[in-house]
């Protein structure tokens, strides 16, 4: 291999563009584009890079800047300057082919117009030629965007919101500010992209924090950015956190209804296992045994087929995650059956976050499936299994805990003031950590601050 590649570098290729030495230096590996993106995140370190970036790159719809380049040629094993001149290359050949049309197929000037009409006409082209080059973003602008919002995606699974919310914030509206502004059509797509992503993280924060209506906004405006980009994946996701926020105001109908319509676009990745999951929720909350067990069946064959996502985290939906919703689901539909499979799929949740790297272990899913180990068993009359499942949660800080969790704190209690409990002590005891935990939970003290002004 080390030797081929080192034969592409000995070829003549000063007349090599970007685009075609990437792809030369991908099939002397062997290697797809999605593992070269692979390959390069492994470098840096962090899940920056796609196989469709890559293709971009090859079709020289971007042009990877230095850093990027820098990356690429550890990849590759060669040196950096080999991609610099590359891109030297497929620059010149950019202005080159303007040029070459302004002197051979320029028209000459009919004899009928004078000398200041023609002037006057050249200088309205000038004017636009420089409307055109007052843009604010470009291929470095854009790179940097997706893998701020890559870093903030993947640690809001598992850091306190406080860490972040305030960079989230202020990101989206630099994108807002740039939109306003002046890019190519290209870098206005992107940037559509970019301010969705970051309204969706938005909208998280607000259901994480219980303000739904807030919530609710974002995601009208994520799905706005989506749309204008003409971007099916991000379509799909911005109804799945629509269908979570119809969830949780008691609006299951519509929970599954948004989830449905989620999966009419045809997106890759994890994102049909996601709406499928959040689609059987809400039916088995509402009575529909038989729609639920079918959504949960359908979970399961689109995470047989699933791809790879663009942007890990929140956008992501591992197996963890779809286990713990199967879970919720399982419980909902009720009898012994169902609740035993709830048990083994919250267990298969907790198994699966435990194993996973630290960013990727989603304190409020561990939260939300100790809480339905727990309601599991209390339903099979196991209230030393319940207190064992709820250790968890409830020795945790308080300010880790979303609204749906405190939500769910709180059912729990009711539950447990039950007759057939009512009598423990028990389950007095354990009804009173509940109601003390979610009360914390709940408190101005917990929440986040107002953002600094």
């Amino acid at each position: 291999m080390g030797a081929r590649v080192r034969v592409l570098q000995g070829e003549r290729m000063g007349n090599t563009g970007i685009g075609a030495l990437l792809v030369q230096l991908r099939t002397a590996h062997g290697w797809t584009q999605q593992r070269v993106a692979d390959e390069y995140n492994a470098l840096e370190g962090r899940a920056a890079k796609t196989g469709k970036e890559i293709g971009r790159y090859e079709r020289e719809a971007r042009i990877p800047v230095p850093y990027t380049r820098k990356y690429l040629a550890q990849v590759f094993g060669i040196d950096v300057a080999v991609l610099d001149r590359a891109v030297a290359v497929s620059k010149s050949r950019q202005g080159g082919d303007i040029a070459t049309w302004s002197s051979a197929a320029r028209p000459a000037v009919p004899s009928l117009f004078g000398l200041g009409v023609v002037s006057t006409d050249a200088a309205v082209s000038a004017d636009f030629a420089r409307l055109i080059a007052q843009r604010n973003a470009d291929e470095f602008v854009v790179e940097q965007l997706e893998a701020d919002i890559a870093r903030l995606a993947r640690a809001y699974v598992s850091h306190p919101l406080l860490e972040l919310y305030v960079e989230i914030r202020q990101l989206r509206d630099g994108v807002f500010e740039l939109l306003r502004g002046r890019q190519r059509p290209r870098q206005t797509t992107d940037l559509y992209v970019a301010a969705s992503r970051l309204c969706g993280l938005s909208a998280h924060v607000c259901l994480d924090l219980g303000d739904y209506d807030s919530a609710a906004t974002h995601a009208r405006t994520a799905r706005a950015c989506a749309e204008a980009a003409g971007h099916e994946g991000l379509l799909a996701w911005v109804r799945a956190v629509e269908s979570l926020i119809a969830y949780w105001t008691g609006r299951y109908e519509q929970a599954a209804w948004l989830a449905r319509a989620g999966r009419q676009h045809h997106a890759v990745g994890s994102i049909g296992a996601r709406l499928a999951s959040l689609e059987a929720r809400a039916l088995a909350i509402v009575g529909d045994r038989a729609g639920a067990v079918a959504a949960l069946a359908d979970a399961g064959r689109s995470r047989e087929a699933v791809g790879h996502d663009e942007v890990p985290g929140v956008f992501a939906f591992p197996a963890a995650k779809q286990f713990a919703y199967a879970g919720t689901s399982h419980l909902a539909v009720g009898g012994q059956e169902h609740v035993q499979q709830a048990i083994v799929s919250a267990n298969a949740a907790i198994r699966l976050y435990r194993s996973a790297e630290d960013d990727d272990q989603s304190v409020g899913d561990l939260f939300a499936a100790h809480v339905d180990l727990a309601r599991g068993y209390l339903l099979l009359g196991d209230l030393g299994g319940t207190e064992g499942m709820l250790g968890f949660v409830l020795d945790s800080p308080p300010e880790r805990m979303s609204a749906s969790i405190v939500r769910r704190l709180t059912a729990l209690g009711r539950e447990l003031s039950e007759p057939q409990y009512g009598g423990a002590a028990q389950a007095a005891h354990l009804r009173e950590r509940l109601q003390h935990t979610a009360v914390l939970a709940a408190s101005p003290a917990a929440r986040l601050p107002e953002p600094p002004t």
